[in-house]
């Protein structure tokens, strides 16, 4: 006589919905969001390029890291080569744009600079992309069947893409965290190299006022009359 094994309800729930979420979560696309350390030589400029469909969101965020002056000149162009932004000596700058189709062009410009490279961190947050689209219309073709288990697979994908909204955010901040930690962690390094210098040369001039002061001092109370024999 066989053995009858009852198994848990969630357990149960998962080995039901498991054929029907597989394909279903196999069509989420990793984040489109990147971000890019990188540096920029004395008297150089640097172009990226980034290929957008029409009606999605561009989103630019930058930052100069390390270098003299913690400055950069930005310029962000359209595909048509039209300029959207143009900056110039900025340390830091975020900039949205509803775009065409067609690769955008934003550049760094550190050819004002001839001694001091630049450390610049940027990210972009591509919005609309047009995968979140796809994904609904797949997730459709799944909804039919699981009115069974009081269950509804919009519901599902509310909460999926909450889940994937929030990680997004907090991986967002926790990028521009480091930066702002970086750029501290220079600044502080600059100053603390600055300090010593400084404190280097106050010594050295102090060691050599107190030997001139001396040397006068001493030369004050020499008898310099001559003795007659």
């Amino acid at each position: 006589m066989g053995v009858k094994i009852w198994l848990p309800f969630p357990v149960l729930l998962l080995a039901i919905l498991y054929p029907v979420l597989l394909p279903v979560v196999a069509t989420f696309t990793p984040s489109l969001d990147s971000d890019f350390t990188f540096t920029l030589p004395a008297g150089q400029k640097e172009c990226f390029y980034q290929p957008m469909p029409l009606k999605a969101s561009l989103e630019i965020e930058y930052q100069v890291l390390d270098g003299a002056g913690l400055d950069i000149d930005f310029h962000l162009a359209s595909p048509e080569g039209r300029t959207l932004v143009f900056e110039q000596r900025k340390s830091d700058g975020v900039h949205t744009v509803e775009t065409e189709d067609g690769d955008y062009m934003f550049c760094f410009d550190n050819t004002f600079s001839t001694i001091s490279e630049k450390v610049i961190f940027f990210e972009l947050i591509l919005d609309n992309m047009g995968e979140q689209v796809q994904e609904q219309e797949d997730w459709k073709k799944y909804i039919t069947g699981t009115d069974m288990l009081d269950m509804k697979l919009e519901d599902i994908l509310e909460s999926i893409n909450s889940i994937k909204a929030r990680l997004s955010k907090s991986g967002h901040i926790q990028t521009l965290l480091r930066a702002f930690e970086a750029r501290d962690r220079n600044i502080q390094e600059s100053n603390f190299d600055r300090v010593n210098f400084w404190s280097v040369v106050n010594l050295v001039v102090m060691v050599v006022v107190s030997a001139i002061q001396v040397y006068m001092l001493k030369s004050l109370f020499e008898d310099k009359r001559k003795s007659r024999t």
